[in-house]
């Protein structure tokens, strides 16, 4: 136990002693997640200063349209538009079993927001429309302080907790079962003041679906940030029927120079479930090499112990992504990942290749 704590330790030190859009572009650039995005906890739609950062300084060689006016997403002061589109071709090898290699369409999202009080009142929608049928991921109102400073909003949203990372099969995305595929539904406030973001959040418990039970689920994030580097601590509670579960976490980051470094490590408790309870660990640690403007390395080391009772359980994730973005508005990522679990488990020692074409605007 003790070489567990340890290892989770280091990976907070070293994430913060040395160490669209993914939370390193906010790490490198030394800003909050609101500074770019619609949502004051980061992801999908991103706002007009995201736009205009992502079509000037992310990539290799813009293209100069040479029409005066450049998208930002606003139609008007009423009403802006998003969209993002992800396919990709990837190579598995499992052991003990057949390769296979496929071409995938991995998600083509539209996000719309409708201003009635341009920058105080608004209605949200973040709308999966492939693969498969429609699926709502957010939609709700929110409501912003004259001086923005705090807000509070309420309908179906993403969770406040921890790094809001793209990639949803990350341990520490994956184990919490908070991410970008598991909204709910209830209210959120949240406050944007000074070097301080948090947020607060009360809701089913359900993941988007119909509540069934009296439990609440309660989640928790607050952040400190500063230019080059940032803090921050995540809590959930969900009181369900079936069995309570309980997530702690920290989370930081670090630019160095032409590197941002990302860290997370969480701690997850269930109890009531068949067998009892049981606890897990899951933790990241990240590097974003910035190599030239347009390219990024990205280097990660993952963890995850599913039942802290068991011995030699434990898995961990290693992956190198090279982000290529050579104009604005288009992103390609060529990848590999090598997954090391427990011998007898072939899938938990898989390999992956992948190359995937992200389209957003």
């Amino acid at each position: 136990m003790n070489g567990r704590i340890g290892f989770f330790l280091w990976l907070l030190l070293a994430g913060s002693g040395t160490v669209m859009a993914e939370p390193y572009f906010a790490v490198q650039q030394g800003m909050k997640c609101v500074t770019c995005h619609v949502n004051p906890t980061g992801g999908g739609m991103r706002n007009a200063f995201g736009n205009t950062w992502a079509r000037t300084s992310l990539p290799a060689r813009p293209i100069d349209l040479q029409m005066g006016e450049d998208w930002t997403g606003s139609l008007s002061r009423y009403i802006s538009l998003g969209s993002n589109l992800r396919a990709s071709a990837a190579y598995v090898d499992t052991p003990h079993q057949q390769s296979r290699s496929a071409f995938d369409l991995d998600e083509a999202r539209l996000y719309l927001e409708l201003s009635a009080i341009p920058d105080r009142l608004a209605v949200y929608l973040d709308q999966r429309v492939a693969p498969g049928g429609s699926d709502n991921l957010e939609a709700y109102a929110r409501y912003w302080s004259a001086n923005r400073s705090w807000y509070v909003k309420a309908g179906q949203m993403y969770l406040p907790y921890g790094l809001r990372l793209e990639d949803d099969s990350a341990f520490i995305r994956q184990v919490s079962g908070i991410n970008m595929e598991t909204p709910d539904r209830g209210v959120e406030a949240g406050i944007e003041m000074g070097a301080w973001s948090a947020q607060l959040a009360i809701t089913n418990g359900t993941a988007g679906t119909a509540e069934n039970d009296q439990g609440k689920q309660f989640s928790g994030r607050a952040e400190f940030v500063k230019s080059l580097w940032r803090f921050g601590a995540s809590y959930n509670f969900n009181d369900a029927d079936v069995g309570e579960r309980q997530l702690a976490g920290l989370f930081a980051g670090l630019r160095t120079g032409s590197v941002a470094w990302l860290a997370e490590a969480d701690y997850i408790e269930d109890k009531g479930l068949v067998g009892g309870k049981r606890n897990q660990w899951a933790g990241l640690l990240e590097a974003n090499w910035m190599l030239s403007q347009g390219n990024n390395l990205k280097l990660s080391a993952e963890y995850f112990d599913p039942d802290d009772d068991l011995n030699e359980d434990e898995q961990t994730r290693w992956s190198a992504v090279w982000e290529y973005t050579p104009i604005q508005f288009l992103q390609l990522r060529l990848g590999v990942r090598i997954y090391d679990g427990i011998p007898q488990n072939d899938l938990q020692n898989r390999r992956l290749a992948f190359l995937q074409v992200n389209a957003f605007l």
